[in-house]
């Protein structure tokens, strides 16, 4: 069974930047598509950005777009979300899950798509 484990979180001043790991376990990383997840306290979790199972596609959220990069090394089993420009905003605790994709090249923005889940890293963002 596929496993994910969230790495790189951490305490980083407004402006700074952070790159998230998605390492996986148990199984192929690379016929899954990925996306990334956040949750703040109090909020509802939102999806940031997912890509497909072959790099291929992907997608951002409006708030994020142009300051995060999704990208994926399926040799490595490991899937990255670098985070540029970080803002008090994007505190919160930040999730990578997998999905068997329904077509090729494709990723998905909701969470009910997602079959498996990490256990989340934080970032926080604070002057």
């Amino acid at each position: 069974q596929l496993q994910l484990v969230e790495s790189g979180g951490g305490l980083v001043h407004p402006g700074g930047a952070l790159r998230l790991s998605c390492a996986a376990s148990g199984d192929l990383l690379g016929l899954y598509a990925i996306g990334w997840f956040r949750q703040a306290p109090g909020k509802e979790r939102e999806a940031v950005s997912c890509i497909s199972s072959n790099g291929g596609g992907s997608n951002y959220a409006d708030s994020v777009k142009g300051r995060f990069t999704v990208s994926r090394d399926n040799a490595k089993n490991t899937v990255y979300l670098q985070m540029n420009s970080l803002n008090p905003e994007d505190t919160s605790v930040y999730y990578c899950a997998a999905a068997v994709p329904r077509l090729g090249n494709v990723c998905y923005d909701y969470d009910y798509e997602y079959e498996y889940w990490g256990q989340g890293t934080q970032v926080t963002v604070s002057p």
